[in-house]
């Protein structure tokens, strides 16, 4: 059994980083210098919102490994051994299926119609070289299909699902578990913030 492969978004990650920077900055400038009510309404205000940046943009992930398929999503933590994997589609969202029929949306793989856009243009182009015959070594270029990466993904996780889905160590039901850790601190900071605010 090899260790789990990864899969987050690169661009989830860079854009959640940055804007926890700048709420630890605007932030923490308004707890240090602020005056009255307004320290705590920065604290109430961060309580809630930086539990949900990390929940969107730092959280979401995809493990797999020979046995199961683990998405972590904003507020949940699916696991699903590959005997439960019915299907794993991808449309305007990459998703995974169980036997169940519940359908969970896959956060860290998001669909990149740009990526898909730029992969198809890549094919026709090395199919039209082909066709002409110009290069060696385009036709079998040409033949392969060429991917955009979300979808690259996608295809790797089917084949090890496929490859998987009838060995001992992958039958089981699924689970889910809510992000309790996100949720709680973001619901009291909430909270806080509706009182500071009637209290006037």
């Amino acid at each position: 059994m090899y260790k789990d492969r990864v899969y987050r978004s690169p661009a989830g990650l860079v854009g959640g980083v940055l804007l926890l920077g700048l709420f630890a900055w605007l932030g923490g400038d308004a707890v240090v210098t602020g005056e009255g009510r307004t320290p705590w309404l920065a604290l109430a205000s961060m309580l809630t919102a930086v539990p949900l940046v990390v929940a969107f943009s730092v959280r979401p992930a995809v493990f797999a490994n020979d046995d199961r398929l683990r998405v972590r999503n904003p507020f949940r933590m699916i696991e699903l051994p590959w005997a439960s994997v019915v299907s794993l589609r991808s449309g305007y969202t990459n998703e995974v299926i169980d036997d169940s029929g519940a359908k969970y949306q896959m956060w860290a793989i998001p669909v990149s119609l740009r990526g898909r856009k730029k992969a198809a243009r890549h094919q026709a182009r090395e199919a039209h070289r082909a066709a002409k015959g110009d290069g060696g070594g385009r036709a079998a270029a040409a033949a392969r299909p060429v991917r955009a990466e979300t979808d690259q993904v996608m295809a790797d996780l089917r084949e090890l699902c496929e490859a998987r889905a009838k060995a001992v160590g992958s039958q089981g039901r699924p689970s889910v578990r809510w992000a309790w850790e996100i949720m709680g601190p973001a619901a009291a900071g909430a909270v806080l913030l509706l009182v500071l605010i009637a209290l006037g």
